[in-house]
C-alpha cells in the first residue's frame, strides 16, 4: 500500500483538482498509464481474495446444558483443525459460522467434561440449530467409584491420582499430594517423609498391590532420599487413612497408604522432563488380551536444587528406579502378576564452605565454616513381589502373595569444618552494618561414619474375601522372615578454641596422672545380626443394614499377630459404624475405634549405645475417631466436606528424637502419651471442572516418660532453693516427676491448600498451587537432660505454583497432518517453588565455645527456584 500511495503522489502530485486548473491531454496519457501498469495488475491480484471473503457460509447456534439440562457456561466450540471459533454464554447459547457445502467437524470442549463432535454439511445461507448436551468426565476409573463407595462408610479417603502430575513440587510423587491431606504434616520439601496425627515416619503404612513396601533405614537428611517407591506414572489408584482403618491393614499405629497400579487394557506411553528429573513409561497387551505389560523408568538428579543450599560445594547426587510389573490372565478364574523393582541411589558430596546469618536485629551473628573432606552414600534395594489370584465362583476372591526384600545401604563420611563466630553489626547507614564486628568464638569438628547395613524381609501371604448382598467378609494370614546385619562406627570430635569438648578438670598440683582420655562426641557403634519371624492373621465382616430411615453398616474385625524374637502375642479388636440418615442433605457419620500394636522393626530395637533391647515389647495405640462426610453443591457444583475428631492413648511408647528426617530411638526407655484433635477438608469445584481442596488440622500430643524425675533442693526452712538463693546450704533433696510434655512431631496447627485455575476462554491455560503451613515442631538441645524438647523451629511456610500450557489435547484443535497429533496429550509448565522465598529451619546446627555456652545455627531449606517441566503421552 505504501509503494501504491507514492505511485498516485507522482502521477497525479501536480495536478489537484481545482477551478482554476485544467486538464490536458498530457494529463490523461499519465492517467491511462498509471491504470495500465498499476491498477490492473493489483485488481488481478486482489481478486482471489475477494473470492474468498465472498464465499458462502451458513450459521449453527443453539445452546449446550448438562444431562440435568443445566446450563454450560464458557464452552468452546471450534471447527476441527481450527483455534477460531465461539463461546457459550452464560445461559449457555452460542452462535457460529461456518463454510457452507463441506463436511466439516464441530468440536464442544471445556474443562471436566467429555469433548464431543458432530459432522456437519450445511447448504449455504442454511441455519441450524444445534443444541448439545455434555457429559462429565470421570477422573476415576470405574472400579475406583464402586470402590468410593465403600471408602466413604470407612476412615479410607480415595485420592484422584491425576493430582501428583498436576502439584507443583520437586519430586511430583504420590506423598506430595499425601501431604495436603488433613491430618498429615510434613516440614521438608526434599524428603517424602510425612507424620500423621502426632506419629513418625516409620508409623505409616504403605501397600502396592497388597505388598509391603519397605523405606531406606539410614536416610539422614532429604539431600539423601531420593525416590520414593511408589512411580506416580504408574498407578491407578489411591486410598488413604490417618487412623481407625480395618483390621485388614497391619502392624503400625498411625496410617495406611494403599497403592494399587494399572491392569492395561491398550498400548499407553507417557514421558517426563525436567531441570530435576526425568521419566518414562510404557504400557500395554497382547493381542488376546490376556497378557499385559507395565514398565516404569526414573533418573532423577537434584544438584540444581541442592546448589542453592548454604553449604557450598560439589553436590553429585544419582537415583534411578526401573520398576515392572506382568500380568497373565490364564483363564477365568486364574491370573498371575509379578511386580519387581531395583533402585540405585547414590549421594556424593564434596563440601567446601558456609556462610549462616542468624539471631536478632539487635544481636546478629554469623557463622563461617571452611571444610574438608566428603560424603559418599550409596542405597541399593531390590524388590520382587508374586501374586496369584483364584475366583472359583461369584464372590469369591482369593490371593497367593509372596514377596522378596533386599537393601544394602551404606553411609561413609569425614568432614572436618573450621568456623569462625562473629557479631554482625546493625547500625543503620554504618559502614560496618552486616559486617563483622566482633569474634565471638573458634573452633574445630570432625564428623565421622562407617555405617554399613544389609535388610532381608521374605514374606508369604493369603487373602481371600467373599461377598453376599448383605456381607463382605475379608481374612487372611501371613508370615514374614526378616534378618539384619548391622556395623555403625559413628562419631563426632569437637575442638572449641583450642580445647577438645567435653574436656577434663584441670588437676594441676594433684598427684593423679595428669593424661586424660580423649572423649568423644555422640559415639555410635553396633555390631549387629538379628533374624526372626513374625505371624499374623486377621479375619472382619461388614454388615449392611438398610432401614426407611437409614443405612447403616458396621465393620468388625480382630487382627493377632506373634514375634518369636520377644515371644509376644497380640489381639487386636476393630471396629466401625457408619450410619447415613433419609435427609434431604448427602451427610454420613461413623465412629471407629480399635487397638494398634506396632511391633518394633531393627532401628527401634537398638538403644543409642548401640546394644538390642531383647526385652522390647511392642507400642500400642487406642484409637477413637468420629467423623461425617457431607455431600452438597454450592454455586451449582459438587463439593464435599469432611471432619474427623480423634483421641489416641499411646502405650509402651518408645522415645525417639528427629534430626531432619533421622529418627533416633531410646530403645531402653519407655513412654505413655496421647494424641488427639480435630481435621477438616473440603474439596470440590471451586473453578469449574476442575477440583481444588483444602485441609486444616488441629492436634495436641504429649508424653511421659517412665522414671523421670528432676531434683529440687531444699534449706532447713523447707523453702525451695533457686537461683537467687544458692548461697543457701542443701538441707535436703526432693525427686519430682517432670510430667507430660511435647513429643517431637507435635506439630500444633497445619493448613494445606491445593488450588486450579485457567483461562475460562482458553483453558488450554492453567494454573497450580500448593501452599503448606505448619506451626514448629519441638527440638531437644543436646545435653539436656531426659530430652524436654524445650525449643521449637519457625513454622513452616511455603507456596509452590505452576503455570501450564496444553499444546495437543482435547481443549486444542490441530490441523489434520500435524505431527504433534501423533501425541495424545502434551503439556509444558513453569514451576516456581518456595515462590515467596521464605527461608525455612529442618534443624539446628549446634556451635560450642570453651565455655560450654551452645548456640543453634539454623539450618535452611531450599530457596526459591524455577524449573521447566514436559509432559508427553501417547
Amino acid at each position: 500500500m505504501l509503494f501504491l500511495k507514492k505511485q498516485v503522489k507522482e502521477y497525479f502530485g501536480n495536478y489537484r483538482t481545482g477551478l482554476d486548473r485544467r486538464f490536458d491531454e498530457s494529463d490523461q496519457a499519465k492517467k491511462i498509464v498509471f491504470m495500465k501498469h498499476y491498477i490492473i495488475p493489483c485488481l488481478f491480484i486482489l481478486i482471489p481474495f475477494l473470492g474468498i471473503s465472498q464465499q458462502e457460509t451458513a450459521k449453527v447456534f443453539g445452546k449446550v446444558t448438562e444431562r440435568d439440562g443445566s446450563p454450560v457456561e464458557l464452552v468452546n466450540v471450534a471447527l476441527a483443525g481450527s483455534s477460531e471459533g465461539a463461546v457459550t454464554d452464560k445461559q449457555g447459547y452460542y452462535s457460529i459460522e461456518i463454510p457452507a457445502g463441506e463436511n466439516l467437524e464441530l468440536k464442544f470442549t471445556f474443562v471436566g467434561y467429555q469433548s464431543k463432535m458432530i459432522k456437519l454439511d450445511l447448504e449455504p445461507g442454511e441455519e441450524r440449530e444445534l443444541n448439545v448436551t455434555l457429559e462429565l468426565a470421570s477422573t476415576l476409573l470405574p472400579e475406583m467409584v464402586i470402590e468410593d463407595k465403600r471408602t466413604r462408610r470407612s476412615t479410607i479417603s480415595s485420592i484422584n491420582p491425576e493430582s501428583t502430575d498436576k502439584i507443583p513440587t520437586m519430586s511430583s510423587s504420590v506423598e506430595s499430594v499425601v501431604k495436603t491431606m488433613p491430618g498429615v504434616s510434613s516440614k521438608n520439601e526434599l524428603s517424602n517423609q510425612y507424620s500423621v496425627r502426632g506419629g513418625n515416619y516409620d508409623e505409616n503404612l504403605i501397600y502396592v498391590n497388597d505388598i509391603r513396601i519397605y523405606r531406606p533405614f539410614l536416610v539422614r537428611s532429604g539431600r539423601q532420599e531420593g525416590l520414593s517407591f511408589l512411580n506416580s506414572d504408574l498407578v491407578s489408584s489411591i486410598v488413604f487413612s490417618a487412623g481407625g482403618f480395618d483390621a485388614k491393614y497391619g502392624d503400625k499405629m498411625s496410617s495406611v497408604l494403599d497403592i494399587k497400579y494399572k491392569n492395561p487394557k491398550a498400548f499407553g506411553a507417557s514421558a517426563s522432563m525436567s531441570l530435576l528429573s526425568a521419566s518414562f513409561h510404557l504400557e500395554g497387551v497382547n493381542e488376546k488380551k490376556n497378557l499385559s505389560y507395565l514398565l516404569g523408568l526414573r533418573q532423577k538428579s537434584n544438584q540444581y536444587i541442592l546448589n542453592t543450599l548454604q553449604t557450598e560445594g560439589q553436590y553429585q547426587p544419582s537415583f534411578t528406579d526401573v520398576q515392572g510389573m506382568l500380568r497373565y490372565d490364564l483363564n477365568d478364574q486364574w491370573d498371575f502378576s509379578f511386580l519387581g523393582n531395583v533402585s540405585r541411589n547414590i549421594y556424593r558430596f564434596i563440601p567446601e564452605n558456609r556462610t549462616t546469618d542468624f539471631g536478632t536485629f539487635r544481636r546478629a551473628m554469623r557463622l563461617k565454616i571452611f571444610f574438608d573432606g566428603k560424603e559418599e552414600d550409596r542405597f541399593l534395594n531390590y524388590m520382587g513381589g508374586l501374586t496369584a489370584k483364584y475366583k472359583p465362583f461369584e464372590g469369591l476372591k482369593l490371593k497367593f502373595i509372596t514377596s522378596a526384600y533386599h537393601s544394602n545401604e551404606n553411609v561413609n563420611y569425614d568432614v572436618e569444618g573450621e568456623y569462625w563466630i562473629g557479631k554482625l553489626g546493625t547500625g543503620m547507614g554504618e559502614d560496618e552494618f552486616g559486617e563483622v564486628v566482633e569474634k565471638q568464638g573458634v573452633g574445630r569438628y570432625l564428623n565421622h561414619a562407617r555405617n554399613f547395613l544389609d535388610v532381608d524381609v521374605f514374606s508369604a501371604e493369603h487373602k481371600g474375601s467373599y461377598r453376599t448382598p448383605k456381607h463382605q467378609m475379608e481374612w487372611g494370614v501371613h508370615y514374614q522372615r526378616e534378618s539384619v546385619n548391622d556395623e555403625m562406627r559413628e562419631w563426632s570430635l569437637l575442638d572449641s578454641a583450642g580445647y577438645t569438648l567435653p574436656y577434663p578438670s584441670y588437676n594441676i598440683g594433684e598427684a593423679e596422672d595428669s593424661l586424660h582420655p580423649l572423649e568423644m562426641q555422640q559415639v555410635l557403634t553396633a555390631d549387629n545380626s538379628v533374624s526372626s519371624n513374625r505371624f499374623n492373621g486377621y479375619f472382619q465382616d461388614t454388615w449392611k443394614i438398610a432401614s426407611d430411615s437409614a443405612e447403616m453398616s458396621l465393620t468388625g474385625g480382630l487382627r493377632a499377630s506373634y514375634w518369636d524374637f520377644n515371644n509376644e502375642f497380640l489381639l487386636s479388636p476393630r471396629a466401625t459404624f457408619s450410619y447415613k440418615p433419609m435427609w434431604d442433605n448427602d451427610i454420613l457419620f461413623r465412629f471407629s475405634t480399635g487397638y494398634y500394636y506396632q511391633p518394633p522393626f531393627y532401628k527401634a530395637m537398638r538403644t543409642i549405645e548401640g546394644e538390642l533391647n531383647h526385652d522390647i515389647r511392642s507400642q500400642k495405640s487406642i484409637h477413637f475417631v468420629l467423623g461425617s462426610d457431607w455431600n452438597f453443591r454450592a454455586f451449582g457444583r459438587p463439593f464435599k466436606f469432611v471432619s474427623e475428631v480423634f483421641y489416641k492413648h499411646l502405650e509402651n511408647l518408645i522415645p525417639y528424637e528427629i534430626d531432619n528426617v533421622r529418627i533416633r530411638y531410646f530403645a531402653d526407655r519407655q513412654s505413655q502419651g496421647y494424641s488427639t484433635g480435630i481435621d477438616l477438608k473440603v474439596n470440590g469445584e471451586f473453578v469449574k471442572g476442575v477440583e481444588s481442596w483444602a485441609s486444616l488440622s488441629v492436634m495436641q500430643t504429649r508424653e511421659n516418660l517412665k522414671n523421670d524425675f528432676y531434683t529440687v533442693d531444699y534449706n532447713e526452712a523447707g523453702q525451695e532453693i533457686t537461683g537467687d538463693t544458692e548461697d543457701q546450704e542443701v538441707a535436703y533433696t526432693e525427686e519430682k516427676p517432670i510430667g507430660y510434655r511435647p513429643r517431637p512431631t507435635d506439630q500444633r496447627v497445619n493448613f494445606s491448600l491445593f488450588f486450579q485455575d485457567y483461562l475460562p476462554k482458553n483453558p488450554t491455560y492453567k494454573m497450580n498451587l500448593r501452599l503448606l503451613y505448619g506451626t514448629g515442631l519441638p527440638v531437644n538441645i543436646p545435653g539436656t537432660k531426659d530430652y524436654k524438647n524445650d525449643l521449637r523451629l519457625p513454622s513452616y511456610r511455603r507456596v509452590d505454583i505452576g503455570f501450564s500450557k496444553q499444546i495437543v489435547g482435547e481443549q486444542t484443535n490441530l490441523p489434520p497432518g500435524n505431527f504433534l497429533n501423533n501425541f495424545e496429550s502434551m503439556w509444558v509448565s513453569l514451576e516456581v517453588f518456595n515462590l515467596l522465598d521464605i527461608q525455612n529451619t529442618i534443624s539446628y546446627f549446634w556451635v560450642t565455645d570453651v565455655n560450654d555456652r551452645q548456640l543453634a545455627v539454623p539450618n535452611y531449606l531450599t530457596p526459591r527456584r524455577v524449573n521447566l517441566k514436559l509432559n508427553i503421552e501417547l
